[in-house]
């Protein structure tokens, strides 16, 4: 397998952009990345991969990615007749993006390919509407079974499902994962609370977060419920964002500038698992994926620097501490708690704040993942600096196949 890697990455900060459109992100976030990546020339992109989710709800249904990029092509700021890939899948979306342009130089179907992913999500006119297209995340065509499911689980454990307007119906599944945890393994929620503070306390060092106070944990317990176990500031809040990276042949890296090669960071793993209607004490599809992206990348869990993993809520570090591999099944709620995740800890992990703080503008956070990630990786990242990183990994899930997701990536990023 010849080598792959990332020359460009950039990220929009992730907010409430009330002031722009979808296709005023998209604009930041490449040409973001053609800056960051120092090539001279975009006349050298053959390929993109365009990840979105909700852009319907702006009124553009199909052909999103040439929607966006028409006034970029018009300009000469994108090469023309370049193919755009659509891309859709939950809150992995960005992941697969990067995936399928990892794919597309691998093939030798090109030396220089994009992968950009861009979600809208505020509607300062009515903040409350787009919630109705969270559900789609699911399966409507077999809401009752799903239902059934998580009803099974909840009173299993003594509790009841019920689902409310409110707050998305993900937010119900990880609590029933929660709850479940809990009850097998003694996991508290005074761990989980400790988990959401230290993200919120690294977002204070990430200038594109979404929110950037610091927290203790007392603090995020203290905050309004959303539902058993979690509070607000558990869970990922509402916002918009864009991210974008440029990937390269090792072939074309060779002919390109001292000052873009010595930047270069290699994509050592990228892999992809479909979920399923798991019984609840199986390991996750993040499992498989992290097992298969170690083999591609010859290494295991513990040569990992630094990680950017998927908390929706901040149960999900808890959970995918195990599934990753970096403690063992049932201890992720003290391996978290006992600072070992936090900056200066064995495994820094959300560095960037995490989906709970920097944001979750939902088809670009596995894009965003990869920005933070590169930029450790190359010391770039200033006061939120791992030292000596040197591999990282990502994991990035999107929706839901009764208390799993429906697909899980697994990145791992290399500095040679």
């Amino acid at each position: 397998m010849s080598n792959v890697y990332v020359i460009g990455a950039y990220t929009t900060p992730v907010k409430r952009h009330a002031d722009k459109t979808v296709r005023d992100l998209v604009r930041d976030a490449y040409v973001g990345a053609v800056k960051d990546s120092g090539l001279e020339a975009t006349k050298d992109i053959e390929s993109a991969w365009f990840g979105n989710c909700m852009m319907d709800y702006w009124g553009q249904s199909i052909v999103r990615g040439q929607v966006c990029f028409m006034p970029l092509v018009s300009e000469g700021l994108f090469p023309e007749r370049v193919p755009m890939t659509n891309v859709e899948n939950a809150c992995a979306t960005g992941s697969v993006a990067l995936n399928g342009a990892w794919k597309d130089i691998l093939s030798g179907q090109a030396e220089v390919s994009l992968a950009i992913g861009v979600e809208k999500l505020y509607d300062p006119h009515d903040p409350q509407r787009i919630f109705t297209l969270f559900g789609g995340g699911t399966a409507p065509f077999d809401k009752e079974e799903l239902y059934d499911e998580y009803g099974r689980v909840a009173a299993a454990l003594g509790k009841s499902f019920s689902p409310q307007p409110d707050r998305t119906l993900p937010m119900d599944a990880y609590a029933m994962q929660a709850l479940y945890h809990m009850d097998k393994y003694g996991t508290t929620r005074e761990q989980i609370a400790a988990c959401a503070a230290k993200n919120h306390n690294h977002a204070v060092m990430n200038p594109v977060a979404q929110y950037r106070f610091p927290m203790t944990a007392d603090e995020v317990l203290r905050d309004r419920q959303v539902n058993d176990p979690f509070t607000r500031a558990m869970c990922a809040p509402i916002g918009d964002g864009a991210a974008a990276a440029l990937v390269c042949s090792e072939a074309y890296l060779a002919r390109q500038p001292e000052s873009v090669r010595r930047r270069a960071v290699r994509i050592a793993a990228s892999a992809l698992t479909g979920g399923k209607l798991r019984d609840i004490s199986e390991p996750s599809l993040s499992r498989l994926a992290a097992d298969r992206a170690y083999e591609q990348a010859g290494i295991g869990p513990d040569d990992i620097d630094v990680a950017e993993v998927h908390d929706a809520t901040a149960f999900s570090e808890i959970f995918q501490m195990e599934m990753m591999r970096f403690c063992p099944e049932g201890e992720g709620g003290p391996f978290v708690a006992s600072g070992a995740t936090t900056m200066g800890g064995r495994l820094p992990v959300n560095v960037s704040g995490g989906l709970v703080s920097k944001g979750h503008p939902i088809a670009a956070t596995g894009l965003v993942m990869a920005q933070e990630i590169v930029s450790q990786l190359r010391g770039e990242a200033g006061p939120r600096q791992v030292p000596n990183a040197r591999v990282g990994l990502i994991e990035n899930g999107g929706g839901l196949m009764g208390l799993e997701e429906a697909v899980c990536a697994v990145n791992i990023l290399v500095k040679d």
